[in-house]
């Protein structure tokens, strides 16, 4: 069986999100940032319980610090969302609240996943400070960079797709 769902990468700019799109999609990572306009979308199929392969468009929506300045078209069909915020800059988890009310408001029926990058970064001790200082709960944390938990990332949410 196949099945096909549309997962967007969303957060603040320079988080990481173009880097986890090519990690996932590529196998690659590029140490120069290039900042994303508009969107950049691509697919993969993932194989969920050995009996059904899930094809998943993936959209690198570009950073904002304000998720209402991306244009509601981009959301339309969502059926993931994956909010990357950055484990080195708290600029880009201080409003993660209202980023995720908003995206809550505006797709009431897609799987969020919370997800810190840039774990290479940052010490474990940093990370577990971050996380406990959240308002909301932070599915995973990520290395675009060295790849650790990226295709986790992936199977995780195509297994939440399936629910």
């Amino acid at each position: 069986m196949e099945i096909k769902k549309k997962i967007i990468l969303t957060g603040s700019f320079g988080v990481g999100k173009t880097s986890l799109f090519s990690r996932f999609i590529y196998s690659e990572f590029d140490e120069k940032y290039l900042t994303t306009i508009g969107v950049k979308v691509d697919k993969k199929t993932i194989n969920i319980d050995n009996d059904t392969n899930l094809n998943i468009m993936l959209w690198d929506i570009a950073g904002e610090v304000a998720q209402d300045k991306v244009p509601l078209s981009y959301f339309l069909g969502t059926s993931g969302i994956i909010y990357v915020f950055d484990l080195t800059r708290p600029m880009t988890y201080n409003n993660i609240m209202a980023d995720i009310e908003y995206l809550k408001n505006i797709l009431p029926e897609a799987t969020v996943k919370i997800i810190g990058n840039k774990k290479d970064l940052v010490t474990t001790t940093h990370i577990e400070s971050v996380i406990s200082g959240l308002p909301v709960e932070c599915d995973m944390t990520t290395s675009a960079k060295t790849g650790e938990n990226v295709e986790q990332l992936f199977q995780s949410m195509g297994e939440a797709l399936m629910i």
